[in-house]
């Protein structure tokens, strides 16, 4: 990712004014008007250019980034986009052998194991897979679950939480821990690969343990997986293709949403106290947070003080769709709505957050 467009330090009151307005749309109207949860990219899409033109910070670095970072990680022409594109066409295609398969594997273990399993898998594992890949297999394992809609949501949900965890302990998992690892390289810490594990592991790992177990307890209760039938598949190819365009959409216009509220977080948020700040980066939960790992982490920050501002920017961005990639893909490819996912992921993450402030800045 590209650094942040420059801005200037001395908030102006009519841009401030503007993106809070902005702001607040983003917040408010995905669950009040039903076109606009029904078109949450076209939406996030034209707050982005609102908010970027508000802020007068329109440079071709930004546009490109826009335009790039949905097709290319690091520079390599793959990116979110192919991902989501070359698995929905393999299970497109492929779709009754590999559905065959995990129905078969649900029947023997149950669905309170076969969810801890896969919260615990894919929870670790997308440190070192990405959360690119991890969310798509997500996704298209939970479509092939033969379970109510309501534990479809759930399970989902409590997943995408234990994957954005995982995912920030090594700079492959996503965006957030690249920028970490690269704005803490020089002195005093000379961040390298490992870095964020062993500063956050021990606070990451027992979370995406405990997200399994709840996950099995949750999902499993009143549920016998016993001979279950093969799922209908219903995609059709139109269908495949227009999600990945869709998430393709969604992840250009956060990054542009991301650069037009620049000029808040370097007026405001960086001047907030840590243990306020850790409350107030909840706004993750809709706002691309490697924009607010940019602004906010930087080597003149204590151990402390970096453990705490990154730990809320990665639980907040589990509560609502827009904060983490595993939620775009996953909500696009279930058709998850916005009161859907905040239904189950704003008191998971309420939950989280005040546990996680008791150890961090209590005990």
């Amino acid at each position: 990712m590209h650094p942040m467009p420059t801005v200037a330090e001395e908030p102006v009151m009519h841009i401030a004014i503007g993106l809070f307005v902005v702001l607040l749309m983003v917040l408010i109207l995905p669950f009040r008007v039903k076109k606009v949860e029904e078109n949450l990219e076209p939406f996030f899409l034209i707050m982005g250019i609102l908010a970027v033109t508000i802020s007068n910070l329109w440079s071709y670095r930004l546009v490109e980034e826009a335009l790039v970072a949905p097709v290319s990680i690091g520079g390599l022409p793959i990116g979110i986009f192919q991902v989501v594109l070359i698995v929905g066409l393999i299970i497109h295609f492929f779709n009754r052998p590999i559905y065959s398969n995990l129905i078969k594997l649900q029947n023997k273990i149950g669905l309170s194991i076969f969810t801890f399993i896969i919260v615990l898998t894919f929870g670790l594992s997308s440190s070192i897979l990405s959360v690119i890949v991890t969310a798509v297999l997500l996704a298209e394992i939970v479509a092939a679950i033969p379970i109510d809609r309501r534990k479809k949501v759930e399970m989902t949900v409590i997943t995408c939480f234990a994957v954005g965890l995982g995912a920030a302990l090594t700079p492959v998992g996503e965006p957030l821990s690249t920028i970490a690892v690269s704005k803490l390289s020089g002195e005093p810490y000379h961040a390298d690969f490992m870095f964020l594990f062993h500063l956050l592991g021990i606070y990451i790992i027992p979370g995406v343990l405990l997200l399994a177990i709840y996950g099995a307890i949750r999902i499993g209760k009143g549920v016998e997986m016993k001979d279950v039938e093969l799922p209908e598949y219903t995609e059709s190819l139109r269908t495949v293709i227009l999600r990945a365009i869709r998430v393709y959409l969604f992840v250009a216009a956060l990054i542009l949403l991301g650069g037009g509220f620049a000029p808040l977080v370097v007026w405001y948020f960086t001047k907030i106290p840590p243990e306020i700040l850790y409350w107030v980066n909840m706004i993750s939960a809709i706002l691309d947070n490697a924009t607010l790992t940019a602004a906010e982490i930087g080597p003149a920050l204590t151990l402390k003080q970096i453990q705490g501002a990154l730990m809320g920017l990665i639980i907040s961005g589990g509560m609502l769709i827009p904060g983490n990639i595993p939620n775009i893909v996953s909500a696009g490819r279930l058709r998850i709505t916005s009161k859907e996912w905040a239904r189950e992921g704003v008191p998971l993450g309420l939950v989280l957050m005040g546990t996680y402030f008791v150890i961090l800045y209590i005990l």
